[in-house]
């Protein structure tokens, strides 16, 4: 197996262009062996620290779910997303300008999420970017997933559907379990394990009401993965099955460090069912020394912060990045629509 990265020279261009008659970077007499990949799109719109991270994970998840399959690997980043110049001489050379996308073959994109900076999706600077690639997704590749913020601007941008605000962050590893068959969660058991890390939700009822067909969902974190048959087949991710074992304690210390440098007002909840007990327990001392001090740094040092042992990380992200190549590749015919 081999994961292709695309190195080519990116062209500069502030948006998506219109769709033009497809160009592959193969000469002709490659192109039967070309044939064989599977070309797939990334659009990765994490912030400048979690650039790196996001690339990794999603690379590594295709990496293992390819089996014998050669992939080939576009990145992109949306023009709007305000890039360091670190961050942009690391892009360099292995991201492409985001109107490629309508001169190159794709079989499939994955669209990350990002951290939210304003009160409704239509006021993000990326807005009209990325609804420019959902539109282009619908015709232009065999299934897209979309991931987190991602989903939700999606399902907005499709069917109007509003996310809403919840109370509290949802922010953990969480229960889910399988809701209906679908190809694209073969394999997986009833029960699984996903992590989460979101502010907003959707409701199913919306979701339902407009033609999707729920996969996955949690009693605690709601819906997890859904999926839609459109002339593209899309599948939606609310959780974050690509999460390494230490995304999560990541940003639970970024957002300890945000409440202790003024950067938000309250004390981050503990991700649930994610330290083990032991060490929630010193985290709820630790929380108590951090609101009356509220300073950095802080007089008394973070515990040792310890995982349990069976959460699983990868292991259902795997199997359903599997299914996703496998459908790419044309091994599984498309559904129809769910009633």
């Amino acid at each position: 197996m081999a994961v292709l990265f695309d190195k080519h020279r990116s062209v500069v261009s502030p948006a998506l262009a219109p769709t033009q008659p497809r160009e592959t970077d193969a000469p002709v007499n490659d192109r039967q062996a070309e044939a064989s990949v599977i070309t797939i799109g990334l659009i990765n719109s994490m912030p400048d620290s979690a650039l790196q991270s996001a690339e990794r994970q999603f690379t590594g998840l295709l990496k293992a779910a390819a089996g014998d399959r050669r992939i080939h690997l576009h990145c992109f980043s949306l023009p709007s997303v305000k890039r360091s110049q670190q961050a942009k001489q690391l892009m360099q050379g292995r991201y492409r300008d985001i109107a490629d996308l309508a001169r190159l073959h794709f079989d499939g994109l994955i669209a990350t999420g990002a951290e939210p900076n304003a009160d409704a999706l239509p006021k993000e600077p990326f807005w009209r970017e990325l609804t420019e690639v959902i539109d282009w997704a619908k015709t232009n590749t065999r299934s897209s997933i979309w991931s987190c913020l991602a989903a939700h601007a999606a399902v907005l941008h499709l069917d109007g559907i509003e996310r809403y605000r919840l109370d509290t962050k949802c922010s953990g590893v969480y229960d889910c379990a399988k809701s209906s068959d679908n190809a694209l969660t073969e394999g997986l058991r009833s029960s699984i394990k996903v992590p989460h890390s979101r502010l907003n939700a959707l409701r199913k009822s919306d979701l339902v009401a407009r033609g999707y067909q729920i996969l996955t969902e949690s009693r605690e974190a709601g819906v997890d993965m859904f999926v839609k048959q459109l002339p593209s087949r899309f599948l939606f991710l609310q959780g974050h099955p690509e999460y390494e074992a230490q995304s999560l304690q990541r940003e639970y210390l970024r957002d300890i460090t945000r409440y202790l440098s003024h950067q938000r007002d309250d004390f981050p909840a503990v991700p649930a069912g994610y330290f083990d007990r032991a060490t929630e327990n010193k985290l709820a001392n630790y929380r108590k020394r951090a609101i009356a001090e509220r300073t950095i740094p802080l007089s008394v040092e973070l515990p040792k912060l310890t995982l349990p042992p069976d959460l699983a990380f990868g292991q259902v992200a795997a199997v359903i990045f599997r299914n996703w190549l496998e459908f790419l590749a044309g091994d599984v015919k498309a559904a129809a629509p769910h009633p």
